[in-house]
């Protein structure tokens, strides 16, 4: 078991081997559910699995076909040193079969075709998130007022940043850089790369960290793409690399490789619909707007951080692609699932990036970014949607769970419209509602 520092506000830290495990799965969304085992039976959920009911998981089965069967990867097993359990993820299967709808199963079916192209795909998230006390209903109190990488007495949080980085290595993650962002109370810390499907892993148990720490302090950590309407929204940028016979293959002789550029070229061809998948709510068309660096533009450059998507200045082994459009909001698992497969097929069909440029993309004028052939994100989810449904590559990299997300996100757009008529408020409001709050608060 890992050493342990103890947090001012936790409860005793348990030093016995736990009684209880946790299996965790997320749901269509890449909410975490779970039940818990007796540590007696963690053998049984590893060999034999531990059935449940999916029938009232968001986007799993229907009432009548709901008998699903959880089996655990131990790989995943870690201690939750404040709470004396532990917790295990998994995989999920329905008659001795993949569950189709199982996100973590998706991203793993994606990552054997990748393989048998010869690559290993590596991925590092910036997850941010604000801060906030509640008071009453859904005024909250913003904790703090600090700005980009402030110090001392305008950022309160530091401490309480700090006890998450110290609790993060029980958890298999390793950060990095720790600071405050742009938004008062916003923050982000950072944690190492890993091949994909630890990373999607990592994203989940970071935002179990950084919620149950912040309860321990009396505060409500959100990942909500924008929780407030005139403050910056919180990103998940993603660092993204391919590997081959143990080099990477981004790397190339001045830049990226060929190989980097076409997969590059791919994220573009299909980021209209991928962002139905890396920006899956109504409210993470709120944050893609001009004004707050959230990338509207399709567009890609060196060291432009106005474009999609971005190559950091880091050559050789360090080589790799930012994508700066998903969100937090994200399941992890269909995101990098959509987005590898998006540039699995740029590599194969050869397809060269367009829209380069080193200009800020926000001040140009309309007929500047036509003539540079740069395009624009959907404005709303259910504009994604409709891309999303149009495009045969993205949908493939969900398998059979696309029509279970598919299903899911129009009936969550559809009554999102229905609020607005309700409310008497234009369909392209920017405006973060009461029913957003509700609904995604929680992420």
């Amino acid at each position: 078991m890992n050493e342990i520092i103890k947090v001012e506000g936790a409860d005793e830290v348990y030093t016995k081997s736990p009684r209880f495990i946790q299996l965790i799965f997320v749901d269509i969304n890449g909410v975490p559910k779970g039940m818990e085992i007796p540590a007696s039976r963690y053998e049984e959920a590893v060999t034999d699995g531990i059935t449940f009911d999916g029938s009232s998981i968001p986007g799993f089965q229907g009432i009548e076909d709901s008998d699903l069967i959880f089996k655990a990867d131990p790989s995943t097993y870690a201690e939750i040193p404040w709470e004396g359990i532990a917790r295990v993820y998994g995989y999920i299967y329905k008659d001795e079969k993949p569950y189709h709808a199982d996100p973590r199963g998706v991203l793993r079916k994606v990552l054997e075709r990748l393989e048998k192209e010869g690559f290993t795909a590596y991925i590092g998230p910036e997850p941010e998130f604000y801060l906030f006390k509640k008071n009453g209903s859904w005024e909250l109190h913003i904790p703090d007022s600090g700005g980009y990488f402030d110090l001392v007495t305008l950022d309160k949080a530091r401490a309480l940043r700090r006890e998450i980085a110290l609790y993060m290595p029980s958890f298999g993650l390793t950060p990095e850089v720790l600071h405050h962002e742009v938004g008062k109370a916003q923050h982000e810390i950072d944690f190492r790369f890993d091949e994909a499907l630890k990373t999607a892993d990592n994203i989940v148990s970071f935002k179990y960290v950084v919620k149950a720490i912040a309860e321990m302090r009396g505060l409500y950590a959100t990942f909500m793409p924008k929780p407030l309407y005139d403050m910056p929204g919180n990103g998940m940028h993603l660092h993204i690399s391919l590997w081959k016979d143990g080099e990477n293959a981004f790397k190339g002789e001045d830049g990226l490789s060929e190989t980097a550029l076409y997969f590059l070229g791919g994220i573009l061809k299909h980021a209209k619909a991928l962002a139905a998948i890396t920006n899956p709510t109504v409210n993470s068309y709120k944050r893609l707007v001009p004004g707050y660096e959230a990338p509207v533009y399709i567009s890609w450059g060196y060291r432009n951080r106005s474009a999609l998507v971005r190559v950091p200045a880091f050559w050789g082994d360090g080589a790799r692609i930012e994508y700066r459009c998903p969100d937090p909001s994200a399941n992890p698992y269909f995101a990098f699932a959509a987005i590898l497969m998006a540039g699995l097929d740029g590599i194969k069909r050869k397809i060269e990036p367009d829209a380069y440029v080193e200009e800020n993309v926000y001040k140009m004028s309309e007929s500047r970014r036509e003539e540079l052939g740069i395009d624009t994100l959907p404005g709303s989810l259910g504009e994604a949607l409709e891309e999303l449904r149009k495009d045969k590559v993205v949908k493939e990299a969900l398998g059979k769970a696309y029509e279970n997300f598919i299903s899911y996100k129009e009936l969550e757009w559809e009554r999102y419209v229905e609020y607005l008529e309700s409310k008497e408020l234009p369909l392209e409001t920017k405006k973060v509602t009461e029913w957003e709050l509700e609904r995604y608060f929680h992420v």
